[in-house]
This record gives C-alpha cells, sequence and structure tokens, in this order.
C-alpha cells in the first residue's frame, strides 16, 4: 500500500532525459477526457455527493492532491524509459466491463470504483511496471474521494454513534453527573441528547484517514511505522469524537440545550478535528523516536520538490506505447457502443398503496401509525406500512413495512441490526428460522429471529427483504440480487418486512407463537403490495 519508489542510480540520471512530446501529452488528454466522458453519469452523481454530505467536503481535494503528489516524483519519472504494458490494457477493459455493468444497474459506486481502474490502467499502459510502481500511491489516494456504498454507509454509522456514545458518557460520568444511555440517547434527566448521524464521527473519520494515507507516504519511516499512522486514525477519531460528545454532555449540563447546537456545535467539531490533526503530528513524532534514527518534526515529511535536470542532459521524447494506443481505442469504441445502448428505465410496476391496506383479517384489527418527517427523511421510502395490530387475547403485534420502487440511486431498505442498536436496543440474538404454515407466493417463509433488550424490557423481532419474488434474510445477498436484477429484469424494487412484539415474564414461545400466527395472516395480503 505505501510503496518507496525506486532509486534512480547516478550514471541513469547523467544518460538522459525522457519527455512526453506534444502529441503525446495531447494523447493523454485525449484519453483522461474520454475516460471521464465515459463515466460521467457516476462521476457527477459523486460530486453532488460531496456537495450534499459533510462527511465527504474534503474529497474535492484530493485530485489536486494527487496531481501534486505526481508531479513531486517528476524527476525520478523523467529518468524512467516509459515501457508500456499489455497488463495495463488488461486493466483498462477490465474497468470497461465493470463500468457497463455499474451504468446497466445504475449503482453508482461500481461506475466510480471502475473509472479508477480505468485511469490506472491507462496509466500503466503508458508508463510500464517500473515507472507505474512510483504513481502507485498517489495513485490510491484517489480511492478517498469514492463514498462509501449507502448500506456499508449506515451500518458503519450506527456503530460509531453506539461507540461514541458509551465512551462519551463515561467521560461524563467521570466529572460525578449522572446520566442514563439508552442506544445512541443520552439522558441527562434535565435535558435528553441523541447522538445522530451528524455527531457519529464519520465526517471526522473520511478526511482524517485521507490525511493519515498522505502522511503515511511522505512519512520518512519504515513501512510499518507508516502503516501504524494510517490505521491509526481510526481509534482516533472515535476517542476525540467521544470526548467532543462528552464535552457537549457536560457544558449542557452547566449551561443548557444551547450548548448543543448552532454555531458553538459546529465550532466544537471543527476544534476537535484539529486535535485529531495535533494528534496525530505527535503520533508521528513518537513514532520517529523509536529506532537509532530519531528526526526532529520538522524532518518527518518528504515535501521536497522535483529538481530540474542540468541543461547539459540530452532530452529525449518518449513514444507512446502501443498498449495505450490500444486502451485509448478501446476508451473512444466503448462510449460509441455506450451512447447506442437504449436508456435503463426503471420497469412499471402495478401494486396497491400500503393506504389500501386492511386494518381487519382474522382474528386481527389494526391502528395504523404516521412516521415523523425526520425519519422519512433518513429511510427515503416510497411507501410504507406501520401500524400496531391486537389479536383476541389482546396481544399486539407491530407490523412495519418500507417498500422502495427503485433502490439504484442509494435509497435501499436499512437493515434492523444497524437500526436495531441506535433506538437503545440490545441484540441479545438472532438466527434464522422457519415459519411453520406461512408462506408467501408460494416460498415458505424463513426469517431473520432477533431478541432483543432494553433494561427489564425484551421483544421479539422477525423480519426479512421480500424483494422481486424471492424471500431474502441475508443483507448482502439482498445486495447481490439487486444487482442481478437489475441487469436481467430492470428491477430494483422491494421492501423490508418487520414484525414486532413483546416477551412477557421470558415467555419466549409464547411470543413466536404470536409472530407466527401473524406472519400466517399477513404474509398471502402482501402479494399485492410488494410486487413479485
Amino acid at each position: 500500500m505505501l510503496l518507496d519508489t525506486d532509486v534512480v542510480s547516478a550514471n541513469d540520471a547523467d544518460t538522459k532525459v525522457w519527455r512526453l512530446s506534444n502529441s503525446a501529452w495531447a494523447l493523454l488528454v485525449v484519453a483522461v477526457i474520454l475516460a471521464g466522458v465515459f463515466s460521467f453519469e457516476g462521476l457527477k452523481y459523486m460530486a453532488d455527493v460531496w456537495f450534499s454530505q459533510e462527511e465527504y467536503s474534503y474529497a474535492y481535494f484530493i485530485p489536486a492532491i494527487s496531481l501534486f503528489l505526481i508531479w513531486q516524483k517528476r524527476d525520478v519519472l523523467e529518468r524512467l524509459r516509459f515501457d508500456g504494458s499489455w497488463l495495463g490494457t488488461a486493466v483498462v477493459l477490465l474497468g470497461l466491463g465493470l463500468s457497463l455493468l455499474g451504468d446497466l444497474s445504475t449503482i453508482y459506486v461500481v461506475m466510480q470504483y471502475s473509472f479508477l481502474i480505468v485511469v490506472a490502467g491507462l496509466a500503466l499502459t503508458l508508463m510500464g511496471w517500473r515507472a507505474f510502481k512510483a504513481i502507485l500511491v498517489p495513485l490510491l489516494l484517489l480511492a478517498f474521494m469514492v463514498p462509501l456504498p449507502n448500506f456499508l454507509y449506515q451500518g458503519l454509522s450506527a456503530e460509531s454513534q453506539l461507540i461514541s456514545s458509551q465512551i462519551g458518557v463515561g467521560i461524563i460520568r467521570l466529572f460525578g453527573i449522572s446520566v442514563l444511555l439508552e442506544g445512541n440517547v443520552i439522558d441527562l434527566g434535565s435535558y435528553k441528547l441523541q447522538v445522530a448521524e451528524a455527531c457519529n464521527g464519520l465526517r471526522y473519520l473520511f478526511p482524517l484517514m485521507a490525511l493519515g494515507f498522505i502522511a503515511a507516504y511522505l512519512f520518512k519511516a519504515p513501512l510499518w511505522k507508516r502503516a501504524v499512522v494510517f490505521l491509526s486514525t481510526i481509534p482516533i477519531t472515535i476517542l476525540m469524537n467521544s470526548i467532543r460528545i462528552g464535552i457537549i454532555g457536560l457544558l449542557v449540563e452547566h449551561w443548557g440545550v444551547s450548548m448543543a447546537e448552532g454555531f458553538l456545535h459546529d465550532f466544537e467539531g471543527w476544534a476537535i478535528f484539529m486535535t485529531c490533526i495535533g494528534v496525530l503530528l505527535g503520533e508521528m513524532w513518537l513514532l520517529s523516536q523509536i529506532g537509532p534514527r530519531k528526526l526532529a518534526l520538522r524532518d518527518l515529511f518528504t515535501l521536497d520538490l522535483p529538481h530540474s535536470s542540468n541543461a547539459s542532459t540530452p532530452v529525449r521524447d518518449r513514444a507512446v506505447s502501443k498498449p495505450f494506443q490500444t486502451a485509448v481505442i478501446a476508451l473512444a469504441v466503448a462510449i460509441v457502443a455506450f451512447a447506442l445502448l437504449p436508456p435503463r428505465v426503471e420497469a412499471l410496476l402495478q401494486r396497491r398503496d400500503f393506504s389500501q391496506f386492511p386494518m381487519s383479517f382474522d382474528r386481527w384489527s389494526g391502528r395504523p401509525e404516521r412516521m415523523e418527517a425526520v425519519y422519512l427523511n433518513v429511510l427515503k421510502l416510497d411507501d410504507y406500512m406501520l401500524a400496531d395490530f391486537v389479536n383476541g387475547n389482546g396481544r399486539v403485534v407491530n407490523f412495519y413495512v418500507a417498500y422502495y420502487a427503485s433502490q439504484r440511486k442509494g435509497e435501499s431498505a436499512h437493515s434492523p441490526r444497524s437500526c436495531i442498536p441506535g433506538g437503545g436496543w440490545q441484540i441479545t440474538s438472532l438466527d434464522q428460522q422457519k415459519v411453520d404454515g406461512a408462506t408467501i407466493g408460494g416460498q415458505p417463509l424463513v426469517v431473520n429471529r432477533v431478541v432483543i433488550q432494553k433494561g427489564d424490557n425484551r421483544q421479539l423481532v422477525y423480519y426479512w427483504f421480500q424483494q422481486r419474488g424471492r424471500i431474502i434474510t441475508n443483507e448482502y445477498m439482498a445486495k447481490w440480487y439487486l444487482l442481478w436484477d437489475s441487469l436481467t429484469r430492470n428491477r430494483t424494487d422491494g421492501a423490508l418486512v418487520r414484525l414486532v412484539t413483546d416477551i412477557n415474564s421470558g415467555r419466549d414461545a409464547e411470543a413466536d407463537m404470536q409472530l407466527n400466527a401473524f406472519a400466517r395472516s399477513v404474509g398471502p395480503r402482501l402479494a399485492g403490495y410488494i410486487p413479485d
């Protein structure tokens, strides 16, 4: 990951200097433009995410930094002969294939990473492996500008909120303040603070990881020390974000909830991030003191500008390799082929709105509920059902369905594994279970069976993903079928179905009977609302 470049000998330096001719530069610019045009839709969506989500706002600077780090190697590169590589052409073709896959499915993260693969392949076709190694790390830096897939971001955000909340509450308690933590809600008695996505630490983690990667690359130290610097950005972020939450809790306790809002809230975030940078620099200095060669703080980085070649050194024009020419032609052909493809339009499906769902069937009667706008803005669903159903015995089942007409642009069903802990519940057991006698679309119903607990309260949860005629319990298989069906059926619609009931006095079997009975009744009735 963090590689040292080949050292050019003095004899090589005195022999000749290699430079691209004007025609080679023109072809290189054409290749970059073609790569951008080819991946334009994915790159545009990526830039939109940078603009709309603060945790990715740093990504605007990544291409410029990458170019600077490549330019920094100019004196090394101009003394290396560019031999080209057919392996690079294969890499370009691989990137084009992945981009086609991403375009057909309109799953943008595939298109974005395929663009990076195409760029790396073009560099390899032009330079050959020996010269390519000199710029490998600056090219890897570009990966930090690609936003995480939505389902990975959701899980990471939920875990980060919980960990930061737990450590932050521990800090508050060190000052003798009585505080209760339920999931990511901090209860100070007179105030309740929710550690929401805005305080999950990811807006520190992503830029700090990118900064740590750059610092590790420039760090004058062995590879293991560089790796420690980069990997340490994760615990540093979690710890400092927890300290921020603890400080906010202390300020709110003494001066009111206004301490957690507005300018002061944003200023605290900026101050914590700058502190993270200071901690990272301090760590690098400590690592530099380990071993026989100890460096001062000002000598930790390699920021030397490239040396100008001797005026008497002969200059030779680089020949543009055949692998590079072939890759550029392949790019141009791919753009024309893509332009001739018909546009991908989501298949039109007939379904009933959940507002028409019956509130009385078999022995169950229900009372619908409405979700607040703050939750709807996060879930980004197209239709939903939320209701409490009661049977003749007075037992209650909470019934929730989140339906998405399209899951191509990052809006997809949120897994309960990520959402349940955010409500203060602890998952005590999770397995898969077949519901006896329950079928949906002729398929036996298999659900995720989850027991959750908050204090003395225990609940039983059944959930499954009902998508395009499939019943799925594994979140990652749901993502795979999403990709497959978008390619083969031009469909990405689907739903999450969740059933919840209380467990009274440890009577797990009774709760299972309750959810089994409701699942058998409600399963066949979902057919008109969730298309097969």
